[in-house]
C-alpha cells in the first residue's frame, strides 16, 4: 500500500478560508480556526441581508410614494387600491422613481387613478 499524505488538501482548504478572511481585524485574518468562524458568520449575514435588502427597498418605495401622494390628496393605501381597481401595472419601484424624477408625470398618473 502506498502511504497517503493529506497535507496538500488541508493546506488548500486553509488557504481558501484565509483568503476569504483577508481584511478582517486581528487574529481573525491570520489564524485558521478564528478565520473559519468569522467567514461562516459573514456568509450567514450576507445570505440573510440579501433577503433583507428586498424588504428594505420595498419599505423605502412605500414611504416615498406616501410622501408623494399626500400633497395630491390621497393616502398611500387608497392610491395603491385605486391602482389595482384601474388595472395600472406600474410597480412601487417604478412609481417611486417617477415621483422623484418626473413629478409632473407622476401627478398625471395620480390624476388618472383618482
Amino acid at each position: 500500500m502506498v502511504r497517503v499524505k493529506r497535507g496538500l488538501m488541508t493546506k488548500k482548504r486553509h488557504k481558501k478560508v484565509l483568503a476569504l478572511a483577508k481584511g478582517y481585524r486581528g487574529v481573525r485574518s491570520s489564524a485558521f480556526k478564528h478565520a473559519k468562524t468569522a467567514t461562516m458568520k459573514a456568509g450567514l449575514n450576507a445570505y440573510k441581508d440579501r433577503r433583507r435588502k428586498k424588504r428594505d427597498f420595498r419599505k423605502l418605495w412605500t414611504i416615498r410614494l406616501n410622501a408623494a401622494v399626500r400633497p395630491l390628496g390621497l393616502t398611500y393605501s387608497r392610491f395603491i387600491n385605486s391602482m389595482y381597481m384601474k388595472h395600472v401595472k406600474l410597480n412601487r419601484k417604478v412609481l417611486s422613481n417617477l415621483a422623484i424624477s418626473n413629478p409632473s408625470i407622476f401627478a398625471d398618473v395620480v390624476k388618472f387613478v383618482k
